[in-house]
């Protein structure tokens, strides 16, 4: 993974969008982010536990996904979600590459032959995305921050969203998510980075809540 990460780095530079560093901001949201993630995998151990539980009962296997994301500085990482997909998911996205209809960079289709049925409900209600929680703790996300993409899909977009740290939800997450166009993604995600602070984080997370039980009850 270190060879990989000095490759990205000699092939791409950041320096697309003016930066101007927050040391006390950015101690202060580190803090910030081991305290909530922490509390939060001990509040939702239980539902944590019936996940896993659901996912290998449906479809037996792992009942976790990992995989090789870019972060912050064009650096790898390992993200983990629940597997919402059949084990041989990876295998039958060529096959479906052409029905893609995401306007952005993921590839998103209705009605996936790939998503499993316990896949369907963490996915609508957000539940897959918890073990991120365990990327928040290590270091390798924050809670609030630009959407962490695989490298193939982020050789599409500008480097200038590495500049932070990936987080669990941001502005286009709250926004419109995979329904907005590629630019518009690009420009939110520029935009929390010009932004960021303390407020910007606590109004995307309440958002962000606000979205998720939304969809909960709807």
């Amino acid at each position: 993974m270190e060879a990989n990460y000095v490759n990205l780095k000699k092939r791409k530079q950041i320096t697309s969008l003016s930066y101007a560093r927050k040391p006390v901001y950015h101690v202060i949201k580190r803090g910030m982010d081991v305290v909530c993630s922490l509390i939060a995998l001990i509040v939702l151990s239980p539902l944590l536990l019936i996940t896993a539980i659901a996912i290998f009962i449906d479809d037996p296997g792992p009942v976790l996904f990992k995989q090789i994301r870019i972060g912050k500085d064009n650096k790898p990482f390992k993200i983990f979600k629940f597997r919402s997909m059949k084990r041989n998911a990876e295998a039958m996205k060529a096959e479906l590459m052409k029905q893609n209809q995401d306007q952005g960079a993921n590839f998103k289709m209705d009605h996936d032959p790939r998503v499993t049925r316990v896949g369907q409900l963490i996915r609508k209600t957000s539940i897959d995305e918890l073990p991120q929680l365990v990327n928040i703790l290590k270091g390798d996300m924050a809670v609030i921050g630009p959407r962490p993409f695989i490298e193939e899909e982020q050789k599409n977009l500008p480097n200038d969203r590495l500049l932070v740290k990936p987080g669990l939800s941001c502005y286009w997450q709250i926004g419109g998510k995979n329904s907005l166009p590629l630019p518009e993604q690009i420009e939110l995600d520029r935009k929390y980075i010009r932004e960021e602070s303390v407020f910007v984080d606590a109004k995307i997370v309440m958002k962000t809540m606000l979205l998720v039980f939304s969809r909960k009850n709807g």
